[in-house]
This record gives C-alpha cells, sequence and structure tokens, in this order.
C-alpha cells in the first residue's frame, strides 16, 4: 500500500528540477510513496506551512533549522544540496581578487545578514585583517537586481545566489570566486550542505518509512540528475532555457556541483564549522543567541 506525503516546494525553486524528475519518472511510486506536492510562494510561506501542519516536508536551510531546535520547535532535516552562490565580476571591474575589493561597490543578494555575505565578509577578513563593511558600499536587492546592476556597469562585483550566477556566466561574465571556496579558505574543507529536505520531529516519528520512501527517492533522482544528460532534456522548459543552449549548460552544470551523493549524520562537522563562522561573523541576527549547531538538526534516522 502506498503512503502519502505532502511536499511544499517553492513554485520558482530549481528544487522543481529534482521534484518533476522524480514524478516523470515514477521514483515515488518505485518507493511506495504517493507523493502530493503543494505550490509555495517563497521559503517563508513553507517554514510557515510546516509549522502549520499544512505540509509534511520542506525545502530549508540548516542555519533556520538549528534556531527553531534553539527555541524549541522540533524540527530536522536531511541534506538536499550543497549548491551556494559566489562572487561575480562586471565587465572592467579592475579586481583580480578579493583584496582588491577596498573602495569598490557591491551588489548583494538579500539583505545584511545573507549567509554568502557573511561568509564573505569573514573571507576578506582573513586576507586582509579589515572589515569588509568598511569597506565597501554594499547595494542590497533581489537577485534580478543585482544582474542588472553588475551587466550595466551600476557596480563593480555581485554576490548572488548560484542559479542567478549562472545567467551572468551565460551572458558573459566571470566568478571571481565561490562561496564553497572562500569557505575552504576559512579552514571549512568540506562543502556543508546549505539546503535541506525539512520536517518535524513529530513528522518522522509518525511517517518514518514514508520520510525514508521520499529520502530515498529524492537520491535516486539525484544519481540520475548526476549523470544522465538525457534526463536534463525533459527539464528544458522548466528550466527557461529551452531556446539558450549556453544557459542551459550553465544550470546543468552548476547544479550538478551541488548535488549530495551521500549522507550520514554523524559527519556533519562541515556544517557545524560553517555555522560557527556566521555566528561569529553574521551575529545574533543571523544565527540567533547560540554560537553553536543545535543538536538534532540533521535527523539521525537516514543516511545514504
Amino acid at each position: 500500500m502506498q503512503q502519502t506525503l505532502t511536499i511544499g516546494v517553492q513554485e520558482s525553486g530549481t528544487v522543481q528540477w529534482e521534484i518533476q524528475t522524480i514524478k516523470a519518472l515514477g521514483l515515488d511510486t518505485k518507493h511506495g510513496l504517493d507523493l502530493q506536492i503543494r505550490p509555495l510562494a517563497d521559503s517563508r510561506a513553507g517554514q510557515i506551512a510546516l509549522q502549520a501542519g499544512a505540509v509534511d516536508v520542506i525545502l530549508s536551510d540548516f542555519v533556520w533549522v538549528s534556531i527553531q531546535r534553539r527555541q524549541g520547535n522540533a524540527v530536522t532535516m536531511v541534506p538536499h544540496s550543497l549548491a551556494v552562490g559566489g562572487l561575480m565580476l562586471a565587465p572592467d571591474s579592475g579586481i583580480a581578487s578579493v583584496g582588491d575589493l577596498k573602495g569598490k561597490t557591491i551588489a548583494v543578494a538579500g539583505g545584511p545578514v545573507d549567509k554568502s555575505w557573511v561568509v564573505l565578509q569573514a573571507y576578506y577578513n582573513k586576507l586582509t585583517g579589515a572589515t569588509l563593511t568598511d569597506d565597501v558600499t554594499a547595494k542590497y536587492g533581489a537577485p534580478p537586481l543585482v544582474n542588472e546592476l553588475l551587466s550595466t556597469g551600476g557596480v563593480q562585483a555581485g554576490l548572488n545566489f548560484w542559479h542567478w550566477n549562472a545567467r551572468s556566466k551565460a551572458a558573459g561574465l566571470t566568478e571571481l570566486i565561490s562561496v564553497a571556496d572562500m569557505l575552504r579558505g576559512l579552514g571549512v574543507a568540506e562543502q556543508p550542505p546549505l539546503l535541506g529536505w525539512t520536517f518535524t520531529d513529530a513528522t518522522a516519528q509518525a511517517k518514518p518509512s514514508a520520510i525514508t520512501a521520499f529520502l530515498d527517492a529524492s537520491f535516486d533522482a539525484k544519481t540520475l540528475l548526476l549523470s544522465d544528460d538525457a534526463v536534463w532534456d525533459n527539464l528544458r522548459t522548466l528550466m527557461g532555457a529551452t531556446d539558450d543552449q549556453a544557459l542551459f549548460t550553465h544550470f546543468r552544470d552548476d547544479y550538478r556541483t551541488g548535488i549530495v551523493t551521500h549522507y550520514n549524520p554523524d559527519q556533519m562537522d562541515a556544517a557545524a564549522q560553517a555555522f560557527a563562522l556566521m555566528a561569529k561573523f553574521g551575529g545574533s541576527d543571523l544565527v540567533g543567541d547560540a554560537e553553536t549547531l543545535a543538536p538534532g538538526t540533521f535527523w539521525r534516522g537516514y543516511s545514504k
């Protein structure tokens, strides 16, 4: 008998590519799962839906999960994606290294406590000993605005999410450094999983086999997306790259670099290290009152 699980998925998110693969290839049915999809407007809507019990699973980040656990809201997660953004350069930026950012104007997707922005601040501090926010002018905005400012020369550099950076790369701009490389430079040797399939402890206890079936289907889809080019052809329309081969290729290849291939809840040191960095440079506005990752942030009921 099939088990039912409701997944809340952001309508415009790249997570749709995996969900579409699961559905198109019947990977949910293969694992005895009746997978129901509920569209969400944005990540905040997902968090509200999860806490209200309107969905069983959402995609969220490990910092939010840790904060919730510290506040007594028992949610947990299994990694979904390692994908992070990076620092893109405008044409004729005059920037050859992160140390050249002093005196420049940077467009930042999100606000002052965006996680990638905090990592860049930590990396700049390690390289120069200086404070990035004192040395540059930051313009905060939505991802499309960041790309527009980059392309028109309104800023010298832009820090954006990976899929928006893929658009910039397809337009001929270059990435100076990825957030993953910044983290490695800060001593986080393994790339931490930014996003994960997130659910409450109560759902994990009530529907452990359904959660496991979904995670198995998710990892099956990841394996195919990583290794099988043909699977991607069915996603062109969803990706918005039907007639743009360069954009399609950048989307596919950059997505693949973020695919999680294994999971061991006892080997999440990279996430703990990244959290500690964000606590140091982002403070309570980013991570709450705790300086360390909350126990139970990553679900111990599954491994791959």
